[in-house]
């Protein structure tokens, strides 16, 4: 298993770690399989979205912050419910296809890193799996 780290500037944010994730693929060497995405923290999460469009991230947000809001009469006493909800709703793992070496993403797809509760330092643990040959 490999991991490196995403570094949040806010509270809330959409960080793109494509390029992250694929040259950990490119360093495996795998070009058949499968690559595990997984996020060990319960305040934040990883998705797949158009990453075309930085809009399309600040709506998400946007969206899931009028969902859930942060001031509401959670039990929470950290003050960071919200950031828990929003976390397991998006979710905390992906498994993406590796197909000629590349991560098999549509075009205007990109994985993110999905920060509710920040600004902090994160790990992403990433898996790859070659293809079985029999």
């Amino acid at each position: 298993m490999r991991n490196f780290t995403v570094k949040s500037s806010q509270r809330e944010q959409l960080l793109d770690i494509s390029h992250d994730v694929q040259r950990l693929v490119d360093e495996s060497n795998v070009k058949e399989g499968i690559c595990l995405i997984f996020v060990p923290h319960t305040t934040a999460a990883i998705t797949i979205n158009e990453g075309a469009d930085s809009s399309v991230a600040v709506d998400l947000l946007d969206k899931l912050s009028d969902l859930i809001p942060r001031n509401q009469d959670y039990k929470h006493l950290e003050g960071n419910a919200d950031a828990h909800i929003k976390a397991t709703l998006v979710g905390s793992s992906l498994a993406l296809p590796i197909s000629n070496g590349k991560l098999t993403l549509g075009t205007w797809q990109r994985v993110f890193f999905c920060e509710f509760d920040g600004p902090r330092v994160r790990t992403v643990l990433v898996q790859i799996l070659p293809a079985s040959t029999t």
